[in-house]
């Protein structure tokens, strides 16, 4: 790796090796307890010798032998197009961001040396309006980039998931449903969601405040 000879528990991917061996990779969709990461944010390319261009690699598994590099021209050149991309679809004002200075952005921005608003695209954001008819949290879909973690944490914790994908291509949006019919939610315990959201796209609904 990077002419660096790490090793790798058996069946871990390229992915975990890197981050277990303090290699930072850019990458927004990964969990370590996906089966099948989605490889969606189009981030955590490398290239691999064998392979006639740069790969996804938190899909691929370890084996003895390989070679790789994290660090071309071709990576950087497709990492900082992927990141370019999700900033033009997400409403860039860091200071009242409940993420900010702990934002996967930010991270990402200030490594590949990319400004947080690109100026050469078009700005793609959805909506302004967050979301509020959730009873105990509020969706900015202008902050979301769609990175699924928040839907994958539901589907594990809760016995039945109040989150998913909705619409299609560039309309593609988190949803909440079925929880408008329930006495109560589980929702008001867990905040997996909330505390798994890298950009603070799924916020907790402030209550009022009991008086003094």
């Amino acid at each position: 790796m990077d002419n660096k000879e790490i090793q790798a528990k058996k069946g871990a991917t390229l992915l975990q090796a890197c981050l277990e061996n303090d290699i930072y990779i850019p990458n927004l969709c990964y969990l370590d307890d996906m089966k099948e990461p989605p490889a969606s944010c189009r981030l955590c390319f490398v290239e691999m010798d064998g392979e006639g261009k740069p790969i996804a690699y938190c899909t691929l598994q370890v084996k003895a032998g390989m070679i790789i590099r994290t660090d071309t021209p071709a990576v950087r050149r497709l990492q900082r197009a992927a990141l370019q991309f999700l900033l033009s679809a997400h409403h860039v004002d860091c200071g009242p961001c409940p993420a900010n200075k702990k934002c996967d952005l930010q991270r990402m921005a200030k490594f590949l040396k990319v400004g947080l608003k690109p100026r050469h695209l078009e700005k793609a954001i959805k909506v302004s309006e967050p979301d509020n008819n959730h009873s105990c949290l509020v969706f900015y879909p202008d902050r979301c980039v769609l990175c699924g973690k928040c839907v994958h944490v539901c589907r594990r914790r809760q016995e039945r998931p109040h989150l998913t994908f909705a619409k299609r291509g560039l309309d593609t949006t988190i949803t909440f449903y079925g929880e408008r019919n329930l006495p109560t939610t589980p929702c008001e315990t867990c905040f997996a969601c909330v505390e798994i959201c890298p950009v603070s796209a799924i916020i907790l609904k402030e209550r009022d405040k009991p008086m003094l």
